[in-house]
């Protein structure tokens, strides 16, 4: 005996065991969706398809049900939760459906490197998401970069549409900093004012990331254990007490950069009217 449907399945979706209606509950003999639910209802497993019909008549309204519609809302980024006064609250993850707000707040930052003659300006703008809840959350949405500087427009273009790609796609993000810092220049690096080595401007731009991701907190700064704070501190002290150690020549009177005279033994010789002449005892290679 075959049994006709009615309605036409345009939609499956897998429901957990503990989401099935509870024992002894089942569709009322007369509804159109009773034939259909038992015709596709596995035996022997834990879970159950429902399937999402529409409407076939006026007095029939074809529903999703609740467990479908957090469904979609999970598919489109957004989560609810229940919170203490009983509301509903609707938390919102990063994912590209995301429209751009008209105003985002972000940080510029300077790079100027020995290499170029013009400095490279980093823009990067956040977006806010479940602002003014527990769950506000800074997140990075676009960047920018500008420079006098045109050798690099093409790359520069490119990069920054993908990076700002990979930003609105949401997830974790952080990976970006390892890949642009592990790029070296085969024409060598060069040196920060300060002693740091960048192997390229596409690391340095790596490294400004970073700080801009730990500045919004996606990011933990990395921090020194007890025993490498303990043995910091130790050499720090050791390095204070050489410096307080004074040589012969630390309590000098006489101008710095004297050299030492061979008749008292002073460090005390400075260039006087064109002769080498002794501040302590006088003597003087001009007579």
């Amino acid at each position: 005996m075959s049994t006709r449907i009615d309605q036409r399945i345009v939609k499956y979706r897998v429901l957990k065991p503990e989401e099935n209606a509870p024992a002894g509950v089942a569709p009322a003999a007369g509804h159109p969706g009773a034939a259909s639910a038992a015709a596709a209802a596995p035996t022997g497993t834990g879970a159950s398809i429902a399937a999402t019909a529409p409407a076939t008549s006026a007095g029939t309204t074809g529903s999703a049900g609740p467990g479908a519609g957090a469904a979609g809302s999970a598919a489109a980024g957004e989560l609810h939760t229940v919170g203490r006064d009983g509301r509903t609250a609707k938390i919102i993850r990063m994912h590209e459906e995301i429209q751009r707000p008209e105003v985002l707040v972000g940080s510029t930052y300077k790079i100027k490197t020995p290499v170029s003659d013009h400095a490279m300006y980093v823009t990067i703008n956040d977006i806010v998401l479940n602002e003014g809840t527990e769950y506000e959350q800074r997140r990075p949405f676009e960047v920018f970069i500008n420079s006098k500087n045109l050798d690099h427009f093409q790359w520069i273009v490119a990069l920054t549409r993908i990076i700002s790609a990979v930003f609105r796609k949401g997830g974790d993000v952080t990976f970006l900093v390892d890949e642009l810092k592990a790029v070296f220049d085969p024409r060598g690096g060069y040196w920060q004012p300060g002693g740091k080595f960048m192997p390229s401007i596409i690391a340095e731009l790596g490294y400004v990331i970073e700080k801009h991701l730990q500045t919004i907190g996606l990011l933990r700064k990395p921090e020194l254990d007890i025993h490498q704070k303990k043995m910091v501190e130790e050499k720090r002290a050791e390095f204070e007490a050489r410096a307080r150690q004074k040589d012969a020549f630390a309590t000098s009177h006489f101008p710095d950069g004297a050299q030492l005279c061979a008749k008292c033994s002073t460090a005390a010789v400075v260039m006087m009217d064109g002769c080498m002449t002794c501040l302590n005892c006088g003597d003087s290679k001009c007579g």
